[in-house]
């Protein structure tokens, strides 16, 4: 079975993170985690910017844009 990520979330679809991948990059993971995405933590995919990056995500109540570099890190269910 494939690995989902957060880049294969559609607009309005609700997910759960699984786990984070940070290949190493520790300042990475450091600032997933700080912004709240965590392991169990829901998600709302809301919209993707008219070029495809970044992508807007609703989680703990507020929105946060990611790049797709580091949504593509975020593995979900």
């Amino acid at each position: 079975m494939a690995t989902k990520t957060l880049l294969d979330a559609k607009p309005g679809e609700e997910v759960i993170i699984k786990s984070l991948n940070h290949d190493g990059d520790s300042d990475l993971r450091r600032h997933l985690l700080g912004m709240g995405f965590v392991k169990g933590s829901k998600i709302k995919m809301e919209k993707v910017a008219p070029l495809g990056d970044p992508v807007k995500f609703k989680i703990k109540g507020y929105s946060v844009c990611l790049r797709k570099e580091e949504a593509k890190n975020i593995e979900i269910e």
